[in-house]
């Protein structure tokens, strides 16, 4: 009963015109920015943060906006994975096995309702499991001390290298470079500036929200400028847009199995939808027979309803553990956790209880706009394949110019932006090496969290690092982070990904 009142509470937050609007406006930029491809959930996000405070959005409104851009840009993915052959982003890569060749065989039109529908059925399965489970999750965390919580960010950090990189390596490079640039600043404890050498603008630290438009926005547009000289163009064409009832019904198990190893997947720290778009199409292969298995990757509905379906539950799962822990599910989470920090919320166990209006208008704005989704993108379809010609030229001005204006309206200093420029080019030349850009956003978020539970860890053990193994949480999550960094070295090659053409586009979600 107090769920479905606080739930009430938040649809009379949730329907208001503003915020309906605002879930309308996000879903539909969210859709455009998934269906071009290499910009992606985290991109989007990432822009329109700026974007938000310019507007003068509070928490929630700004809150509904953009995780309604995050679901949209899920569900838009798909569009020119099935058309292009090239997937929106990382999650929808699965998507291209199956969506494509339906496409070439002149079922373009019905590819994109069953992948439509799948989405709207894992987003919204996850969105209520966001329901269930998190107020639970919220409960148990009241059991984490500063040993649990060290040990919880560890687990995010390894996971991230093993299970969201194929090279641990790198990722953990990575998460130590976001870490060291974390440092930055005065120090809490001393007053001691921490390598700002001696520039009075690093005194109080690097401010995330510069870096992520940097990693994330303008390191694409570098990307973008050597890699995509020519305008884009439909492969296939898009026929009359119908509702196939008949292979819906033949795709519904594999929706739902998809969805209940997406939201799995997607509540693992670190993990995100890629991994759940993965494992999603590889289980319903492994349980088709016959004829119907052998028809996987040469455009079997199967193998686009399961992945589209695990993708965007993890989408969902993903907000469970930064709503509850206050540690990021995926790269994009990791930018709403961002946007949460900056407007002075700290999520965990006390935001259920202290500010219950966020979570619950969140999640109801979330259930909302599934139903946009769905209403807009079976219908609408054929006006976001039009966006899919919009010439490189037009596009990378824009993404320039909001990425520019959105973090001055923030900050209001030209050494940000120099700044943003910096870590443009740092992302940029970490994406030529392969180096994954999320580990370091994960390391500039959660650094002084992390650090911060290191000393109050030290300071009530006397210097006892044991401490740090003094309960069976703590305990099982250091079990939990060492299976999870080791494990994908012995399981990769079995758990190799089918070959798809490789696009140097694809961001971690």
């Amino acid at each position: 009963m107090e769920t479905l009142a606080n739930l009430a509470m938040g649809f009379s937050i949730a329907l208001t015109p503003y915020t309906l609007m605002l879930a309308i406006i996000g879903c539909f930029v969210g859709t455009i920015i998934g269906a071009l491809p290499g910009l992606g959930p985290s991109n989007g996000v990432a822009l329109l943060i700026p974007i938000s405070f310019s507007m003068g959005l509070d928490a929630i409104s700004a809150l509904v906006l953009l995780t309604s851009v995050y679901y949209g840009a899920m569900y838009g993915g798909r569009i020119s994975s099935i058309l292009l052959n090239i997937p929106g982003d990382e999650p929808a890569m699965m998507t291209t096995l199956d969506g494509y060749p339906m496409a070439k065989q002149g079922k373009a039109s019905e590819a994109l309702v069953v992948s439509g529908v799948a989405s709207f059925v894992g987003a919204m399965l996850a969105t209520i499991g966001l329901m269930i489970f998190a107020p639970y999750l919220a409960r148990v965390a009241y059991q984490f001390g500063p040993a649990e919580y060290f040990a919880l960010y560890m687990l995010a950090f390894c996971t991230l290298g093993g299970i969201g990189s194929s090279n641990q390596a790198k990722a953990a490079m990575a998460a130590a470079i976001g870490l060291g640039i974390a440092m930055i600043g005065l120090d809490k404890t001393t007053g001691m500036p921490r390598f700002t050498f001696g520039e009075l603008h690093l005194m109080d630290g690097v401010d995330f929200l510069v870096a992520i438009v940097g990693l994330f926005a303008v390191a694409e547009v570098f990307h973008f400028i050597e890699s995509h000289g020519k305008d884009s163009a439909i492969g296939v064409k898009l026929g009359k847009i119908l509702v196939p009832w008949r292979m819906l019904k033949q795709t519904s198990g594999a929706m739902l199995r998809g969805t209940g190893i997406g939201f799995v997947a997607g509540v693992l720290p670190g993990a995100g939808a890629s991994l759940g778009s993965f494992l999603a199409y590889m289980a319903e292969k492994s349980v088709a027979k016959g004829a119907d298995k052998a028809s996987f990757g040469k455009g079997n509905p199967k193998g686009v309803a399961a992945p589209e379906a695990g993708n965007n539950a993890a989408a969902g799962g993903a907000l469970v553990p930064m709503l509850t822990l206050g540690v990021p599910g995926s790269g994009t989470t990791a930018v709403l956790l961002a946007l949460l920090l900056t407007l002075n919320i700290t999520p965990g166990p006390l935001l259920f209880a202290e500010r219950p209006e966020v979570v619950w208008s969140l999640i109801a704005s979330l259930l909302i706009a599934n139903v946009v989704l769905l209403l807009m993108n079976v219908p609408m379809v054929k006006v976001f394949v039009k966006i899919l010609s919009v010439p490189a030229w037009v596009l990378l001005p824009g993404v320039t110019m909001i990425a520019f204006v959105g973090i001055y309206s923030l900050t209001g200093s030209s050494f940000d932006m120099l700044l943003m420029v910096a870590f443009g080019v740092l992302g940029y030349v970490m994406r030529k090496l392969g180096i994954p850009t999320v580990p370091v956003i994960l390391g500039i978020l959660l650094g002084n969290a992390m650090e911060d539970n290191l000393r109050r860890a030290m300071v009530l053990s006397n210097g006892d690092w044991w401490y740090l193994l003094s309960s069976p949480i703590a305990i099982g999550l250091w079990i939990a982070a060492i299976v999870g960094f080791v494990a994908p070295i012995f399981l990769r090659r079995i758990l190799k990904k089918p070959a798809v053409p490789h696009d140097p586009t694809l961001n971690e979600d």
